[in-house]
């Protein structure tokens, strides 16, 4: 490869306007009030959507966007510096929070932005960055592309999770992703303490990537706004909305062309995975359908992520011909702290820019082109990766394993029916068509460079790669290998969308041309939709690898569908000029929007199945969380408390599935042994969720304060592990009738009481 050569350079043509357009400000507040008015619908209290939109605005865009503005070189667009800044003011809340909850000064956080504010009012220096003329102001196509992509996502976001799982339970045979209350158990952990417990066991160190859910909690604390209300239906938006934006604006930077940042917000964000296995859960994973809700820690990782791209982009080199400005020496602040961030966002993220850098460098080094800026890259990467896991994690390998192809390997077994070539020839092919489709614009891109690529594309390329291959080398006893796909996709869409540009400025369409492509592309995405809605696949018993067979099947009548249509363009092509060389933008089109039904049957299928669906889901009755609401509204941060309840359920051989995690969730406190089975120490062990717990004489000792209470055996509790409140669920079994003669009843229901200790 040559690092900077380019085989055919290509006429930008899609320069945004220098002057502003009227009413620019349109596409932004349509989003915002479509979004808004989505939360209102599904619940929402107005003054808690009115308090976040402030927090969001005056705690993190604001102070944020003024340290970007002075780190950065010059000024580009207000919609990056607003982008770019509300991700500065994440990752200094961060700081923040840190240090005002590890004082015990959590409720004052809200004065955090004074540290920025001050300075940049008093001192002249910063004083002007308050105010900026801008030399570039985006095109309303553009602007109004991005705000269909947040729409058309919150949409989404609307049926698949939002409408389906309440802020709090209404019935007692209410269900919720199982996930869920972990998580948000981790948040409310983290709106009093730093370092972070297992929430579950208390004083268990977490050895985990928890930043996400301590911005969840700074969030809470700064704005008011209940912690069930933040994570259950206003931080994910408005971080999937951000995301959006930093797609589009990265996509512009890092390639010097406006439009490749919308198509790849697109692609990533409209467009879902290729084929299904059962309308739930995909054959070997998803890049954002059900995962941005399901795990939003990996939706907060994007958010800082791709500026990181940008960032280190810009110190690789820019794209040949880019009009857009560097961002200047300030780039390498930029680096340290969205690698800061990154390493507790997501566990996935800094391995696969730490590889991308190698990548890119391999590439130069072969080229003798490469300078000292990429092995710098590498070694701040390398040294976050050491950070994290020396210090996040604890080397702890939470159950990952070196087993190369292992994601692939089980969809062989029982196949012996089949050639063993094809079934590993079919099983790679539907690898890549169900989770990399939406790349082929990478293909395209190699193709028509000639493989002799800039650096910042082997930068992205390396990224691509990065991702899947990591995924590929490893196993996991929960399929979390399926992670660094997700953060290498990130690379993946921004260079597929550059490839797809290319390859539309080389078409040179006429705007009814565009206008007509745009229409083909919907209505095609419209027929494909239709015909999977009408002809659903059903769940196949058997070989795994028979759940392969319809997503090969589907591609095949696709495949030799564009053959036919390939031929018939050729034959017109010939008798009418203006389809020559044409067809392959048309091709790439079609193979780009392949995927577009998989939102509209993931939202269907949530809607048969809410809650997750075919992935495993908890009781969450009412009363359980009426109780634990009333603990957390009496009870001190502090507190520990003891619960008789640890087991989601109890298997047929009599263990325990210790997947509980109700009373942690939704109290924010504590508990010295509730269901154990994500503590960082379990994860991986024989016996999967259904491990014993690992202190057997604590777990015994909590047991008894329900079953045999003794006045000696209470005290120790209290003063030996902090616990001061004990919860029982009388479900699982109802407490001693000597509990009432040693501790106070304080509250009780149909299912919980809750005593407190004297």
């Amino acid at each position: 490869m040559s690092g900077l050569a380019v085989a055919d350079p290509v006429r930008p043509v899609d320069a945004p306007p220098a002057r502003a357009p009227r009413f620019a400000f349109l596409p932004a507040l349509a989003g915002y009030a479509v979004l808004a008015a989505v939360l209102l619908a599904v619940g929402t209290p107005l003054v808690d959507l009115i308090a976040y939109t402030g927090y969001a605005v005056g705690w993190v865009v604001v102070p944020g966007t003024l340290v970007f503005r002075a780190v950065r070189s010059r000024p580009f667009t207000l919609v990056e510096d607003l982008a770019f800044g509300a991700v500065v003011g994440l990752v200094l809340e961060l700081v923040a929070w840190a240090v005002f909850v590890a004082v015990g000064a959590g409720r004052w956080l809200w004065l955090w932005p004074l540290v920025v504010l001050v300075p940049f009012a008093v001192l002249p220096r910063l004083r002007r960055h308050w105010w900026v003329r801008y030399p570039v102001r985006v095109a309303t196509g553009w602007a109004w592309a991005l705000a269909a992509v947040v729409v058309g996502f919150t949409g989404y976001l609307a049926g698949s999770f939002l409408t389906t799982t309440p802020v709090l339970p209404r019935s007692e045979g209410q269900e919720q992703y199982i996930d869920l209350a972990f998580q948000l158990s981790v948040a409310g952990a983290a709106t009093h303490q730093v370092p972070l417990d297992v929430p579950q066991v208390a004083g268990e160190p977490l050895h985990y990537h928890w930043f996400g859910f301590a911005q969840l909690a700074a969030s809470s604390l700064v704005s008011g706004v209940d912690l069930p209300t933040v994570f259950f239906r206003l931080a994910v938006p408005a971080w999937c909305a951000l995301a959006v934006v930093l797609v589009g604006v990265v996509g512009w930077r890092v390639s010097g062309r406006a439009w490749v940042g919308p198509v790849a917000a697109a692609l990533m964000f409209t467009v879902g995975e290729f084929g299904f296995e059962n309308g739930v859960r995909q054959l070997f994973g998803t890049q954002a359908t059900f995962i941005v809700w399901g795990s939003p820690s990996m939706t907060y990782s994007w958010v800082l992520l791709l500026p990181l791209i940008a960032a280190v982009a810009d110190r690789i080199g820019r794209a040949r011909g880019s009009a857009v400005p560097a961002l200047g020496p300030g780039a390498w602040l930029l680096v340290v702290l969205l690698l800061a961030g990154s390493t507790g966002a997501k566990a996935s993220s800094v391995p696969v820019v730490l590889a991308a850098l190698a990548f890119t460098a391999a590439g130069l080094l072969l080229t003798r082109r490469l300078t000292w800026t990429v092995p710098l890259l590498v070694l701040l990467a390398l040294a976050a990766q050491l950070f994290a896991t020396a210090v996040l994690f604890a080397f702890a390998n939470h159950g990952v394993a070196i087993d190369p192809f292992y994601s692939l390997r089980v969809y062989t077994a029982g196949t012996e029916a089949y050639p063993p070539a094809a079934v590993w020839a079919g099983t790679v092919l539907a690898f890549l068509l169900s989770l990399q489709l939406r790349l082929a614009g990478v293909a395209a891109l190699l193709w028509r460079r000639r493989f002799r690529l800039e650096r910042v594309q082997l930068f992205l390329l390396g990224g691509a790669l990065a991702g899947p291959a990591i995924h590929l080398m490893l196993r996991h006893p929960g399929n979390s290998n399926q992670y660094f796909t997700r953060a290498g996709f990130a690379f993946g869409v921004l260079l597929s969308a550059w490839g797809f540009v290319e390859v539309a400025d080389r078409a040179a369409l006429s705007r009814r041309g565009r206008v007509a492509l745009g229409v083909a592309a919907a209505g095609f995405a419209a027929l494909l939709t239709a015909v999977q809605l009408r002809y659903p696949v059903a769940p196949t018993a058997g070989p795994r690898f028979d759940r392969l067979l319809p997503l090969l099947r589907w591609a095949g009548a696709l495949a030799l569908l564009a053959l036919l249509l390939g031929v018939l363009w050729w034959l017109l092509a010939r008798h009418w000029r203006g389809l020559a060389g044409r067809g392959g933008l048309v091709l790439l089109t079609g193979v780009l929007v392949a995927g577009a039904p998989g939102l509209v049957l993931d939202v269907a299928a949530a809607r048969a199945q809410p809650n997750g669906g075919a992935y495993a889901r908890a009781s969450m009755p009412a009363s359980l969380v009426e109780g634990a609401r009333w603990v957390h509204g009496h009870s001190a941060p502090g507190d520990v408390l003891a619960t008789n309840a640890h087991c989601r359920q109890v298997l047929r051989d009599g263990r325990c599935d210790a997947r509980l995690f109700w009373l942690s969730a939704y109290a924010q406190r504590s508990v010295l042994v509730e269901g154990w089975a994500f503590a960082p120490r379990m994860v991986g062990l024989p016996g999967g969720v259904a491990a014993p717990f690992w202190d057997q004489d604590l777990l015994r000792r909590n047991d008894a304060a329900f079953t045999a209470p003794t006045a000696a055996g209470l005290a120790e509790l209290r003063d030996w592990y902090g616990v001061r409140w004990l919860v029982v669920d009388r479900q699982v079994a109802p407490e001693s009738p000597a509990l009432a003669g040693l501790a106070d009843l304080r509250f009780a229901n149909s299912r919980v009481a809750v005593y407190r200790l004297r």
